[in-house]
């Protein structure tokens, strides 16, 4: 398995069967993208909310690659009247794509489609919680401050190994509350997302990792630059 960050929030993880996921590929307008979109091949993209530098290149690559598009029920009605392949959800469900399943769970954050001209409902933002085929979890939170589901359904029920967090501050989770956030759900691996794309969520992940090793040094943060790789 092989988790790469394209910068942001966006992540291109590829399966030990060799299936490719997108999450909130968010490329062509992003200043930190080591890739452009015509690069990207993927089966399957996640969006996590309505907000553009998450939902990003979504219908460009939809329509280049015919993958097929996980969201919220709100998202899946607006694209499947552009015509694309979805799979409408909502927090709490889960759904069977290939080998490996995927579940929407809560997050905390606003998710208006502002990507379209007048600003549409989006429904709620969410996270997700991907099970792939050799079992291993990977908790992508989406854009969210910190909540008390971290310490319970997400630790509890779901037992993430990895999981993507945000630590840009402003819009979502400082590294103060990520770190929190960390120790609450308990992973093996953190890797800091959603951080110096801009100058106004700029941040140090390295200090952001002292915080969390501070609070429980069992768990290891891996540190990515914009195209680098972590695998296992």
């Amino acid at each position: 398995m092989i988790i790469k960050w394209l910068g942001h929030s966006a992540f291109q993880i590829t399966t030990d069967e060799f299936l490719r996921i997108l999450i909130d590929p968010f490329i062509s307008n992003n200043p930190v993208a080591p890739v452009k979109v015509e690069e990207l091949r993927t089966e399957i993209i996640l969006v996590t909310h309505g907000h553009k530098d998450h939902f990003g290149d979504t219908m460009e690559l939809a329509d280049r690659t015919g993958a097929v598009i996980v969201a919220n029920h709100e998202h899946s009605v607006y694209l499947s009247q552009q015509g694309f392949e979805c799979i409408g959800m909502n927090i709490g469900g889960s759904i069977k794509f290939q080998d490996i399943k995927i579940t929407m769970v809560t997050s905390n954050h606003s998710s208006d489609m502002d990507f379209i001209e007048e600003i549409g409902a989006g429904g709620s933002s969410s996270g997700y919680i991907i099970e792939l085929e050799n079992g291993r979890k990977i908790y992508h939170s989406g854009d969210t401050g910190i909540f008390g589901d971290m310490k319970t359904v997400i630790r509890n029920i779901y037992q993430p190994d990895i999981a993507l967090l945000p630590i840009g501050d402003r819009f979502t989770m400082g590294p103060m509350e990520a770190s929190i956030a960390a120790q609450w759900i308990n992973p093996q691996i953190v890797i800091p997302m959603h951080y110096n794309t801009f100058p106004i969520i700029e941040q140090n992940p390295l200090e952001y990792a002292e915080r969390v090793e501070r609070l429980n040094p069992d768990i290891q943060v891996v540190v990515l630059e914009p195209g680098e790789e972590y695998e296992e």
